[in-house]
């Protein structure tokens, strides 16, 4: 490093296999002393003794900065990789003069309805949607508007396919919204068209000097009417035009810093933002894309918001294979069967499973990503053993779940 750094605050709401995996082992490669600033302490502290945490209402960027001037000279960086507090970080760094996204970008991703107005007020898209106020009718706001059917409704902030739901028709999308409302009392709701397409993500990461493009995945997810993300396949290069439209989204939403992962559909030949998190890619995605691109990604990521560019050239591997399969509950209930965490080197094929639910647990069943029970991650150089490799994998594998 060019420089010598004291301290990053890390903004944080529950822990993550991002920040234990990836952020908190870079930083001390990089050696960074990191304040881990969340409203849950002390689930942070049994998951990462050793590094110094502080009680913070993080959702609060008042609150945060605060605590941060608090502790006496301020920090070399204020970091988050929560979907939840980006703008509450980029508030924070802009307030003590550090390098940060767009607090403007960072909210305007955030809230899908912002995001709807600001791609359609600048020609870029246009998706037929309404936003859906907090404590108001459903009934009342669909009087107002004309939207096709299909349509999806889901939270205006929300992440990881929540309450994510398509609705066939003007009764079901009446019921559906108050399912979610009563799951969420004081959450605004987005209705938009349903946009055909496969599905794809693009992910990237910036200085605001340079963007480098590190490929994607495509998406299978479950039948409708949920969104769960059960399999992704490494996409190491999409067509330039299908990437240039991305990119010119992502520029007029004001992305350009750190780490960003953006959700489109394509559909005859046009791309079509489903949804940006302008932070890395999670579920564990993030760890295989290091390892597949053989590059320190997190490292990259802090050094950024700690004011140093990124090099012109990362000196990302090219060949590589790679496939995430998460194996899902199709059941409320108790997991009384599942399979230990395992690596194998399978013929060049290095495949991991993490379980996500202890034996013992008991779920109900949620339609979204909290009904992964684990994830299997295989990289290698020929796609065809890698999908081998995943596919006996799993299919040597029992996970059981009792009512």
């Amino acid at each position: 490093m060019s420089r010598t750094y004291a301290r990053v605050c890390l903004l944080a709401l529950n822990p993550t296999d991002a920040v234990s995996e990836g952020f908190l082992p870079a930083a001390e490669r990089l050696g960074v002393g990191v304040t881990v600033l969340t409203d849950q302490p002390e689930t942070h502290r049994a998951r990462h003794p050793g590094v110094e945490v502080l009680d913070c209402e993080v959702r609060d960027f008042r609150a945060v900065i605060s605590r941060i001037s608090a502790q006496g000279p301020p920090p070399d960086a204020v970091f988050t990789n929560s979907d939840h507090l980006q703008t509450q970080a980029a508030l924070a760094a802009d307030y003590f003069g550090l390098p940060a996204k767009d607090w403007r970008a960072a909210l305007r991703t955030k809230d899908k309805a912002e995001m709807r107005r600001h791609l359609a007020a600048r020609g870029t898209d246009t998706v037929r949607s309404t936003e859906l106020p907090a404590g108001r009718d459903p009934a009342d706001a669909l009087t107002a508007i004309d939207l096709p059917y299909p349509c999806v409704v889901k939270p205006r902030e929300g992440v990881a396919s929540e309450d994510v739901v398509l609705a066939g028709d003007r009764s079901e999308l009446l019921r559906r919204c108050r399912e979610i409302r009563d799951r969420r009392p004081g959450a605004a709701l987005v209705i938009e068209e349903f946009l055909p397409g496969e599905l794809y993500t693009l992910e990237t990461l910036g200085d605001g000097r340079v963007r480098h493009v590190l490929g994607g995945f495509h998406t299978a997810v479950s039948k409708p009417p949920y969104f769960i993300e059960e399999r992704l396949t490494y996409v190491p290069e999409q067509p330039r035009s299908i990437r240039d439209q991305v990119l010119a989204q992502l520029d007029v939403l004001g992305v350009g810093f750190g780490a960003c992962h953006t959700e489109f559909v394509v559909h005859q030949g046009r791309a079509r933002i489903i949804e940006v998190n302008y932070r890395a890619i999670g579920d564990q995605c993030d760890l295989l894309l290091a390892e597949l691109l053989d590059i320190p990604l997190f490292e990259h990521i802090l050094r950024t918001h700690l004011g140093e560019p990124l090099p012109d050239d990362l000196g990302a591997r090219k060949d590589g294979a790679a496939r995430l399969d998460y194996p899902c509950a199709d059941r409320a209930g108790t997991l009384i069967a599942a399979p230990a965490a395992t690596d194998v080197d399978d013929g060049g094929v290095r495949l991991a499973y993490r379980p996500l639910r202890e034996i013992g647990e008991r779920h109900e069943l949620h339609g979204t990503n909290r009904d992964f029970l684990g994830v299997v991650r295989a990289v290698g150089t020929d796609r065809e053993r890698v999908d081998r490799a995943v596919s006996e994998f799993l299919a040597a594998q029992r996970w059981e779940i009792a009512p």
